[in-house]
């Protein structure tokens, strides 16, 4: 039986050089930077977690292309457009395979949530290990706000009902592409796992699988992959696969400088490495700091009920203080 992994891996790879005493007195300055930061947001603001007063300094940002209509890609009721989208999908050993449409519309852009930016610091957060409990999947999708972008396993039962009522709640998603980690086979990832050893035709063969597993994402994530991640003869046919087929992808931010070509973004930091709900709530606090720092910030947690329950609190109040809550499809760029 494998394990089944809610958290995303941050090990380092094997072997890593140690740090330079340079480069560790930067790190250390960086992290006191962040530190210093969300203290002087709590001393500013009050901590709007232990029912302190909160002075809110409310500044109005002007909508980009308001103009009352619903977005593009938006229902009415704020749902995102059912998937499959009429060309972006053709048959796949598993169910569809997402592919590029003769007009050139691709699943990247197609299925991502819309997001109109008005100027504010956006923080974005993805909730991952979504599926293998139904119940929890539900709870997130139906707790958490449209904003939030969602992340599932491959090996979920019923995975496209999942993905279904996740887009009809306004979630953008991902699927989890499990990959060889640092410590296989003590971590393993399932029997769909991309090893770094593997022949370029069955790494294609398995990723077909797993990608036709559902459609109507936007991306996909990586679970584990530690070992993976850090061979290019691996990552090649990963990345020509998710290239050809128009599909972005968002690592751990182990594969931070891979994956030329796609449209990309790494996720920053963990908000529930520490599943304490103090803990949480000091790391969404952060991630507003880095917001503010450099006008974005993008964060990971998994779907665990107190996770789910504290990022559903911190989203209420976020906007007033500020920010702009943003799908993670919002803060990806396209690599050469």
């Amino acid at each position: 039986m494998f394990a089944k992994k809610f958290a995303l891996q941050t090990a380092a790879p094997a072997g890593a050089a140690p740090k330079s005493q340079g480069s560790a007195l930067a790190l250390a300055g960086a992290t006191l930077f962040l530190i210093a930061a969300a203290t002087a947001l709590l001393a500013a603001r009050g901590n709007p977690y232990d029912g302190a007063p909160v002075a809110r300094a409310r500044v109005t940002f002007p909508r980009a292309g308001h103009s009352g209509s619903t977005a593009p890609g938006l229902a009415a009721s704020g749902a995102l457009v059912p998937a499959p989208i009429a060309g972006l999908a053709a048959p796949g050993p598993g169910g569809l395979l997402p592919i590029i449409a003769a007009d050139g519309r691709a699943a990247w852009k197609a299925y991502a949530r819309p997001f109109a930016d008005d100027g504010r610091p956006k923080i974005a957060l993805v909730i991952g290990g979504l599926g293998l409990n139904a119940d929890a999947a539900r709870q997130a999708i139906d707790a958490l706000p449209p904003e939030v972008t969602l992340s599932f396993s491959p090996y979920a039962d019923n995975l496209q009902a999942l993905v279904d009522r996740a887009r009809a709640a306004g979630h953008e998603v991902m699927i989890e592409i499990p990959m060889e980690p640092l410590d296989y086979p003590d971590t393993d990832p399932g029997p769909y796992t991309l090893m770094s050893s593997s022949p370029t035709l069955e790494i294609q063969h398995k990723l077909d699988w797993l990608m036709s597993r559902a459609t109507g994402y936007f991306a996909v994530t990586n679970a584990n992959g530690g070992r993976f991640l850090s061979q290019d003869k691996a990552m090649a046919p990963f990345v020509q696969a998710l290239r050809q087929r128009g599909v972005a992808f968002i690592d751990d931010g182990e594969a931070a400088g891979r994956g030329g070509g796609l449209h990309r973004a790494s996720l920053g930091a963990q908000i529930d490495g520490d599943l304490d709900g103090a803990a949480i709530d000091n790391q969404l606090l952060a991630l507003e700091a880095r917001a503010l720092q450099s006008g974005a910030a993008l964060g990971s947690g998994s779907g665990y009920p107190l996770t789910v329950a504290q990022v559903q609190r911190w989203a209420q109040a976020v906007r007033d203080r500020g920010y702009a809550l943003a799908p993670a499809s919002a803060l990806m760029t396209a690599k050469p």
